[in-house]
């Protein structure tokens, strides 16, 4: 399988950034680790291994992707509009700098497949919070195990900002008909567990999704454990 490492400088976010891509043709996938997790946790934590028929055939790339939630949602040293506001340069270095960075490692020609954006945990929210707001840049998205009400990160706390990342907040809101349509040619999966802590919060975005008409599959697995890689492998391997 073919593996590259790349440290790149990012003006976003004023620091180096590391990623790895895994492939060497495909469908190209954007992965965002679960709290805390790093660019390599996927490798690490089986999830490579279970996509590698498919990783190895060219049916996808993986950009596996560092995360910054311990200076965002998780800094309690700053104040919340301060969190917020960090979490909002991280969306930026993905859609200015990392979705290009895509595009020139392809040729451009993998993006015509789609690009999908994939996350585990709170890595659930940041693939559904991309695809929600940028629709015409992610066209595929799948959300294992996803946390999508994170204001309890912002202690409660809620500006504009705030509002427009908290997709539980605004997408009951959205009624451009455009940006709608944009939204319902896409393919959205959200899978979770009958055992999962996060099976509330999947069922109330799949409800809040269907509110607003947009296609979406939500899963519920009948695994023990299921908020955990073993699962999490499994569905990988089934909805990519």
């Amino acid at each position: 399988m073919q593996r590259s490492y790349h440290k790149v400088f990012s003006p976003a976010l004023e620091r180096e950034m590391e990623l790895l891509v895994f492939g060497h043709a495909g469908s190209p996938v954007l992965v965002f680790p679960t709290s805390g997790g790093r660019f390599y946790e996927f490798e690490d934590c089986g999830m490579i291994a279970a996509l590698a028929p498919k990783i190895d055939t060219g049916a996808l790339r993986l950009y596996c992707l560092d995360a910054l939630d311990h200076e965002s949602w998780y800094n309690r040293r700053i104040t919340p509009p301060e969190r917020i506001r960090r979490h909002m340069q991280f969306e930026q270095y993905v859609v200015e700098e990392v979705v290009p960075f895509v595009r020139k490692s392809s040729g451009g020609q993998d993006l015509n497949k789609g690009l999908t954006a994939l996350g585990c945990s709170l890595g659930g929210y940041h693939a559904l919070n991309l695809a929600l707001r940028h629709p015409e840049v992610f066209t595929g998205m799948i959300s294992l195990s996803g946390a999508f009400d994170l204001s309890f990160f912002l202690d409660r706390y809620c500006d504009e900002n705030c509002y427009l990342h908290l997709p539980t907040y605004y997408l009951p809101n959205l009624t451009d008909p455009l940006f709608l349509g944009r939204l319902r040619q896409n393919r959205l999966v959200l899978a979770t567990g009958w055992d999962d802590q996060c099976l509330e919060q999947n069922r109330q975005m799949a409800h809040l999704l269907t509110e607003k008409q947009i296609p979406h599959q939500f899963h519920v697995w009948e695994a023990e454990n299921t908020h955990d890689w073993p699962t999490w492998q499994r569905m990988g391997a089934e909805y990519l």
